[in-house]
């Protein structure tokens, strides 16, 4: 009798949530939101990325004018994912010649200084995008990995270059654009400083979306607007994300008149699905009203079959979620989705870069 309590305990631990108990008993709660034209259209075409030398984590895509797909790709060699990101995170470049892969690595785009900077330590949450003929790679970085005063003393960075090959020049000298530093902001001193960059050029202006907070508030997001690329970035005066509870993650990207912000939905309490996605929309691009939000994507288990729990890693978080998603655009459309797995469904032990394909409505 005490070896089947035992194993109904690990069962339930290994479960995470409330939610994630409903799932292994077979049982889904509705969701709250529709599903949205993504949602819908998903293949899943398995793992994008893999390293046995790192840890992978964030990946950001973007094509050139040859046709190639370019991922940059935050990783640390550490198998742990906590503190190895916050102290040895990079930004690491793979090239493939089809959206799928496979991708191999060519180059290392950033590094921490390893000075006296605000970016000593671990770039990371890359986002890259193409403004006229220049790459723009953004990205946040840290002074001091040590809790406290990480994660307050996040920031955010930009780096350009005429090829996705490099070499990458910072902005303005040593990169910032971003910071919590303003008394006269709403995130002030937000507990997490800025952070997950999603990046938008939009009717002549540039959008940079982040994660950060205001007092002991949830997580949101806010946006910095800026009539020049290199800034300055001034942040609006409230939160764009109308969200319960934490989200995190952005990706923006601009589809048949509207803008699209995809963002997690950590607990679910947007969506109804513990770490699915939400995709908020808006004209503006100031203003995200959940009322308007969708489902933008499921857990991993949803989309990989036979999803066979005995053979599953569980490397980093509770739930078998997608994270950091980013969207890869072609001719204007959402074609891509690209995302790192804290669990990996293949049984290794490391993180993977899983990709979707978005099929036509």
């Amino acid at each position: 009798m005490r070896y089947f309590r035992i194993k109904a305990l690990k069962f339930i631990l290994g479960c995470g949530s409330f939610f994630s108990l409903l799932v292994c008993y077979g049982q889904k709660p509705e969701p709250k939101l529709k599903e949205s034209f993504i949602s819908k259209n998903l293949d899943f075409k398995g793992v994008a990325l893999e390293d046995s030398d790192y840890t992978l984590w964030g990946c950001a895509p973007i094509q050139d004018e040859e046709g190639k797909t370019h991922l940059y790709v935050a990783r640390w060699p550490e198998k742990n994912v906590d503190p190895a990101w916050r102290k040895s995170s990079e930004i690491a470049h793979y090239v493939s010649d089809a959206p799928e892969g496979p991708f191999l690595f060519s180059d290392v785009a950033l590094k921490g200084t390893g000075i006296d900077t605000w970016d000593k330590f671990a770039p990371h949450n890359p986002e890259i995008k193409k403004v006229g003929n220049r790459y723009v790679l953004l990205f946040i970085a840290n002074s001091d990995y040590v809790q406290p005063p990480h994660p307050s003393n996040q920031r955010i960075g930009m780096a350009i270059s005429d090829s996705p090959y490099g070499p990458w020049k910072k902005v303005g000298g040593n990169g910032q654009i971003l910071s919590a530093d303003n008394p006269e902001k709403w995130n002030y001193q937000s507990a997490n400083g800025v952070a997950n960059p999603a990046f938008l050029p939009f009717e002549g202006k540039y959008f940079i979306y982040f994660k950060t907070r205001q007092g002991s508030g949830p997580l949101r997001y806010g946006l910095a607007i800026a009539s020049n690329l290199e800034g300055p970035y001034e942040i609006t005066d409230t939160p764009v994300t109308a969200n319960k509870g934490v989200l995190e993650d952005g990706t923006v990207f601009y589809h048949d008149g509207f803008i699209y912000l995809l963002t997690t939905d950590n607990h679910g309490e947007n969506t109804g699905i513990v770490g699915g996605g939400t995709l908020w929309k808006s004209k503006d691009g100031i203003h995200f009203r959940l009322e308007d939000a969708a489902i933008g994507y499921d857990r991993l288990p949803q989309y990989y079959a036979p999803y066979d729990e005995e053979k599953v890693v569980k490397v980093y978080g509770a739930d078998p979620k997608l994270e950091r998603p980013k969207i890869l655009l072609q001719d204007d459309k959402p074609k891509y989705l690209y995302g790192p797995g804290g669990w990996n469904i293949y049984g290794g032990e490391r993180t993977v870069v899983y990709v979707f394909k978005i099929n036509d409505n």
